[in-house]
């Protein structure tokens, strides 16, 4: 693994292998555009559990048994799984992990997440620590509302700037088997960001500086242009936030119009009132283990620069009037072949 410019980058000389994906999304999210690329939509939030917390949990550990089973894997084959999510302590991330008798790394960059175990997967499959690693991460509407904003109960009529917050989980399988799968072929690892965002309902213009920072050393790092990729996917800035970004880079000389989209735009149809998109853990992680994936393993894409973003806020900082804090990780997915155009 070579590192470069302030070990901000890294270069995976072995390329690991994303050998299977898994998605499951709530009611809300099975009605939007991707609906037919997941795995499973349940028909109720509570996914038959007492609580939205234990439905998140269990959603969480649904991706991540049945990524392992999609990449034809058993659960003695995954050396480690890596998962984060939004809750406090990432009880679903933790409490998911006790159903599997696998070493367990709890991670969290808030929506980054996702890359975050993307890329801490790779390093350790690149330079041979691991074989397989499972890296995912969810998030539930419900339990987020209730934790970062309001009780559920009161209704509150949400600000034409928010977002949705995603109930949905996706898991990943990375691996040191090589053959033709998409492979993971760098990483950038993004630093905390602070423009000064104090509204907690505008999780766009909190996570868009993030982005861009992360996107520029990327750039400058591996001597690359946007033009390179074929898809340069963010992860949860929504409609507003992704205007953002284009604007904000379009000032540093470089334009990403042509090739950018966010993963909250995706999720969600136009024509229902989620505002801005979706959010959360679970929307980034969602959209690429389905519809990306599924791109890539049919070669309709060949280059994919998935930049997850993560505010890294809480209910105390946003209380006590403190800025928000934001995060982005830039992973590198190839394919070894052109894209299919057919």
């Amino acid at each position: 693994m070579e590192k470069i410019n302030g070990k901000t980058t890294l270069f995976f000389k072995n390329k690991p292998s994303i050998i299977g994906t898994s998605t499951i999304v709530g009611p809300k999210e099975g009605e939007g555009n991707l609906a037919k690329y997941f795995d499973k939509i349940i028909d109720d939030d509570k996914f038959g559990e007492k609580t939205f917390e234990k439905a998140e949990c269990k959603m969480l550990t649904y991706a991540i048994e049945h990524s392992i089973k999609n990449a034809g894997l058993k659960l003695d084959d995954i050396d480690a799984i890596l998962s984060g999510d939004l809750l406090n302590q990432i009880i679903s991330s933790s409490f998911s992990a006790r159903e599997f008798n696998i070493p367990y790394l709890g991670v969290y960059n808030a929506c980054s997440t996702m890359t975050e175990a993307l890329l801490l997967s790779a390093a350790l499959i690149d330079g041979g620590y691991m074989e397989n690693t499972v890296a995912a991460t969810g998030s539930h509407f419900s339990t987020a509302e209730r934790q970062y904003r309001y009780p559920l109960e009161l209704g509150c009529v949400r600000p034409p700037q928010s977002q949705w917050t995603v109930t949905g989980a996706g898991s990943a399988v990375i691996s040191a088997r090589q053959g033709d799968f998409p492979k993971i072929t760098c990483a950038t690892i993004g630093k905390v960001t602070d423009f000064g965002v104090t509204d907690a309902n505008n999780m766009g213009a909190a996570m868009a500086p993030a982005a861009m920072t992360t996107l520029l050393t990327h750039f400058k790092n591996t001597n690359l242009t946007p033009e390179y990729y074929d898809l340069i996917i963010t992860g949860d800035l929504g409609a507003l936030g992704s205007r953002l970004l284009k604007d904000i880079m379009k000032e540093r000389g470089v334009n990403i119009d042509l090739n950018h989209v966010d993963c909250g735009e995706l999720i969600f149809n136009i024509d229902e009132k989620e505002y801005q998109g979706g959010s959360g853990a679970g929307c980034s992680a969602t959209v690429f283990n389905s519809y990306i994936y599924d791109k890539l393993k049919r070669k309709k894409l060949n280059k994919v620069l998935f930049v997850a973003t993560g505010a890294l806020l809480s209910t105390v900082s946003t209380q006590q009037g403190e800025t928000i804090p934001a995060i982005a990780h830039a992973v590198s997915i190839e394919n070894d072949k052109g894209v299919n155009n057919d």
